[in-house]
């Protein structure tokens, strides 16, 4: 019968001309081929309908795993470049979960290319996300390969910036001690060592202007004493004294202007003034002594210093980082023209192996997998909307019914009120109605008791 005739596709019939060998759907596979094909969201029981296109699949997930294999190869690369401080089992264990998250992007951006609704500018996103990511995996690779040349690089690079340094160095710190505050170049370079001669001579000065000034203090303080002194003198001699009691004796005016020599004396400090002029002097004879023996003992002085400063410049450059190694990557691009055409040929080369999982999506175009996929999804979304409108259809079909027993429910419990409510009425009229009958009766009793025979 026809209804007993199984249903098929109308690609469903074999390629080649042998129609017997072949048949839709072909029999599941085995092995890791399918795992790789998992891998890039590829489900087999439709790509049985195809079995034609299992290989490119197959392929196609060895592409992402490779792409993913590469990241990792590239993260150990860089951790053990730029910190090799680091464990082995650290690095293995960083490169295994880059790995992942590789694996886990790649296989994300090709399965969700599968279908013929994948728009041409959601392929070139995709691939430009490729291409960020084939960057950063790139540039370890690529600074393994030309570790020799970068290093080389480096080390020259290091070496110009040493030796400026120390050239600054010498030029902002004569070995004469002169001062270079004035120029602005030599802010960062200006060196503090003890004994220099221009130093001594800026303490010389400096002490003798000290000096000067308390000699010129001291004196006024003496001159000023010494009239004191004479006005003593002239006060307390004997022209002025007075005979008190039988003896001669001072007056009174002899007597304040000693107090008053006294008490200028004390308060002025001139002995402590003249104490540290003494120490002034001291210091100037010393520091005169040390600026004729500083021109023989600052310049190893001054030199060690720069050999220091030099040394902790150098200690300080680094020579592993990733900027610094970037930066002398590019020094050796722009030094060697065939360097540049490798780096160039080798950078695209490397985003051509990153970026192949979209980039093999993009120049394949659409595959009859994918026009099957399509047309599931299509179908898919039809039964979809279909079931939809039945599930709406029996909802509204069930709240029909549940309005109707509602409204059913409602007039039984109406009619069941009504009815109620009618024998209600007819009891209490019936009460009513006795109530009256018994009060006539009593009534009537009453008025035949109170009757005359």
């Amino acid at each position: 019968m026809a209804t007993d005739t199984p249903l098929r596709p109308a690609d469903s019939a074999a390629f080649d001309d042998d129609r017997s060998s072949q048949s839709r759907p072909a029999p599941p596979a085995f092995g890791w081929a399918p795992r790789l094909r998992r891998l890039i969201g590829i489900e087999e029981g439709l790509l049985a309908w195809v079995p034609e296109e299992r290989p490119r699949y197959t392929w196609y997930g060895a592409l992402v795993v490779n792409t993913a294999l590469l990241g990792a190869v590239s993260m150990v690369l860089a951790l053990s470049s730029f910190r090799s401080d680091l464990p082995l089992a650290a690095v293995l264990v960083v490169a295994v979960l880059w790995f992942w998250v590789i694996l886990a992007l790649d296989s994300w951006l090709v399965s969700s290319t599968h279908g013929t609704a994948v728009r041409k500018w959601t392929l070139l996103v995709r691939f430009f996300l490729s291409v960020l990511l084939g960057l950063f995996i790139a540039e370890p690779i690529l600074f393994q390969i030309f570790d020799k040349e970068i290093r080389q690089e480096i080390a020259v690079g290091n070496d110009q910036k040493v030796a400026d340094y120390r050239g600054m160095l010498v030029s902002c710190n004569p070995t004469d001690g002169a001062s270079t505050t004035g120029r602005p170049e030599c802010a960062r370079y200006q060196l503090k060592v003890a004994g220099s001669p221009a130093e001594l001579a800026r303490q010389i000065k400096s002490n003798g202007d000290r000096a000067a000034a308390l000699r010129t203090q001291v004196a006024d303080i003496n001159k000023t004493l010494n009239d004191k002194l004479d006005t003593e003198q002239r006060l307390c001699g004997p022209k002025y004294w007075i005979v008190r009691n039988g003896v001669r004796d001072v007056t009174i005016t002899c007597e304040r202007a000693r107090k008053a020599t006294s008490e200028y004396e004390d308060n002025s400090k001139i002995r402590t003034y003249e104490e540290q002029l003494k120490g002034l002097v001291a210091k100037g004879q010393q520091l005169s002594a040390r600026k004729d023996e500083a021109a023989d003992e600052y310049q190893p002085l001054l030199q060690k210093a720069v050999d220091d400063k030099t040394r902790r410049r150098a200690a300080d450059l680094d020579t592993d980082g990733i900027l610094t190694r970037a930066h002398g990557l590019k020094e050796v691009a722009k030094s060697d023209g065939f360097a540049l055409f490798l780096t160039i040929v080798l950078h695209l080369l490397l985003l051509c192996l990153d970026a192949m999982p979209v980039l093999a999506k993009v120049l394949s175009g659409a595959t009859s997998y994918d026009t099957l996929l399509g047309a599931r999804h299509r179908t898919s979304r039809r039964l979809y909307a279909e079931e939809l409108e039945v599930q709406h259809t029996c909802a509204r079909l069930e709240h029909d019914v549940r309005r109707h027993r509602v409204q059913l429910d409602t007039a039984d419990r109406m009619s069941r009120l009504d009815q109620e409510h009618q024998r209600a009425q007819a009891e209490r009229a019936a009460a009513e109605r006795a109530e009256l009958e018994e009060r006539m009766e009593r009534i009537m009793r009453t008025r035949g008791a109170n009757t005359p025979v």
